[in-house]
């Protein structure tokens, strides 16, 4: 591995019940995700991925390519802009550091989440692979 090297893509399409599990299993019920008249009121015609759902699909990503091995120590990311259920999104990601050390080697990605060609969510990860 070596930085300039791109990391495997994820794809997924994020349905309602993606957002409903995903909800279920970390408590967040706010409406924004999943209330029609809550989203109408608000100018909205289809619910909001939760912005978290994001930082899960770009450990996963990481951790896919690096295997069961590797253990992600660092990731940051920020929401750039919204992204409805029913839409598809597509994880990239190129190597930008490899140290070895005595833990073992750090790979640094930066990541992004594009959907319908924009740039949704743009990260960092950081996994130490021993």
């Amino acid at each position: 591995m070596r930085a300039g090297q791109e990391v495997p893509a994820l794809e997924r399409t994020i349905g309602a019940a993606d957002m409903i599990a995903y909800a279920g299993a970390t408590w967040d019920w706010h409406r924004l995700h999943h209330d029609a008249a809550y989203l109408r009121a608000r100018g909205l015609d289809r619910p909001v991925v939760d912005g978290q759902l994001f930082g899960a699909l770009l450990a996963e990503q990481v951790q896919d390519w690096l295997g069961p091995d590797a253990r992600l120590r660092r990731l940051r990311f920020r929401l750039l802009s919204m992204v409805f259920a029913g839409e598809s999104v597509r994880v990239t990601g190129v190597v930008t550091g490899v140290v070895t050390g005595v833990e073992g080697t750090l790979v640094t990605v930066e990541q992004k989440v594009l959907v319908a060609g924009r740039v949704a969510v743009g990260g960092t990860a950081q996994a130490v692979l021993p």
